[in-house]
């Protein structure tokens, strides 16, 4: 099992409670698409079959993130969840991050093998709301099929960061393997530190 490099590794209390101001990253830039940036995103070429195996090289999974202009959940996302230092630790230890745009006219290629325009490309997934997040394992890259079809999991709309973070740790530790139950796990990890004597920000 692989080990998650972020919220047990550290103390745990910036993610239960929420990172004070000054501990937070700096805020992230719009881009030019109406996209919030991140330095730390994939930029690649648009292969997902690629960015799928360059992932598994360097033993990450890849997290395909959609979002669109104007979304405030991307935004509330950016704003809170990414900058909170122990969460972007983590998912830059644990994937390959690429952003596209639901609203987007730049060529994706699928791991089908068939190329269209992100919009229509997120279309074919069946997303209909930003942000969605969409985990696809390294194991995966020996696989076949599209990238919804290889998937362990996918995040539908904005997460709280307690919720956020363990889903990011329900993935990389491999915890949704076997029928894991993500709520379930979820409630447990909350129990732990709450056990600890920490606030947990659940709701």
């Amino acid at each position: 099992m692989r080990v998650f490099q972020s919220f047990f590794a550290i103390a745990g209390l910036l993610i239960a409670t929420g990172a004070a101001a000054a501990d937070r990253l700096p805020e992230p830039r719009l881009g030019d698409n109406g996209l919030h940036i991140q330095d730390w995103f994939h930029e690649g070429f648009l292969e997902l079959e690629d960015d799928l195996a360059t992932a598994a090289e360097e033993g990450k999974d890849l997290l395909i993130i959609v979002e669109q202009p104007g979304c405030p959940y991307c935004r509330e996302m950016h704003q809170v969840n990414l900058r909170i230092p122990q969460i972007v630790d983590g998912i830059k230890d644990n994937f390959l991050v690429v952003q596209l745009d639901m609203r987007g006219s730049r060529e994706v290629t699928d791991m089908d093998g068939t190329a269209m325009e992100e919009r229509d490309l997120v279309r074919k997934w069946g997303v209909t709301f930003t942000p969605t997040l969409i985990f696809i394992p390294k194991e995966a890259a020996d696989g076949s099929g599209n990238a919804k079809e290889r998937a362990v999991m996918v995040m539908p709309g904005y997460f709280k960061p307690f919720h956020f973070d363990t889903m990011m740790h329900f993935i990389a530790s491999d915890a949704y393997q076997n029928g894991g139950d993500f709520q379930r796990y979820l409630d447990d990890r909350a129990a732990k530190l709450r056990a600890e004597g920490k606030d947990v920000d659940i709701w």
